[in-house]
């Protein structure tokens, strides 16, 4: 008897578990990390700017769920660029790693590409981040579908 009810309690529940918003799209921010870390905490990526492989943090500071909205433009080399607008949590994140980690390097991936390095120079307090170049029409339609666009409002929960 105890067995059929915690089935029948799964059964309930899973309807509910399965209702969890889904991504279209996947924002990382991975930072430096040291390159003697193992594996388990660290992998290599190969820099744009210097062409050398660099030790990042296996788990990301930053992710999807903490952009709010964002701003897409038209880049010069005919991809495009974004401005993301973070969240509470994230524009503490982010402050939080522009002090602690200056002079080190942010490695941004959007849906599984290496997209660019950004550099700490100075202490980011606003919660945005600037993505200059190398997203595709795809990506840009893939944030549409979870993001609003900087200076629209709110939407409205379904």
């Amino acid at each position: 008897m105890k067995i059929l009810r915690l089935f029948a309690l799964c059964l309930l529940w899973a309807p509910i578990v399965g209702v969890a918003k889904q991504s279209h799209c996947t924002f990382r921010v991975h930072v430096q990390a040291n390159p003697r870390d193992t594996e388990v905490f660290a992998t290599s990526v190969r820099t744009q700017v210097s062409g050398k492989e660099v030790a990042i943090e296996k788990m990301p500071w930053i992710s999807e769920r903490d952009v709010m909205a964002f701003s897409p433009y038209t880049a010069n080399d005919g991809t495009y660029g974004a401005l993301l607008q973070l969240d509470d949590h994230g524009r503490v994140v982010l402050d939080t790693l522009s002090v602690e980690r200056r002079g080190g390097f942010l490695f941004v991936f959007i849906n599984g590409r290496f997209i660019t390095e950004l550099q700490i120079d100075k202490r980011v307090s606003d919660g945005r981040i600037y993505i200059p170049s190398g997203l595709t029409a795809a990506d840009i339609s893939l944030m549409k579908k979870d993001w609003r666009l900087v200076g629209q409002r709110k939407r409205q929960s379904r």
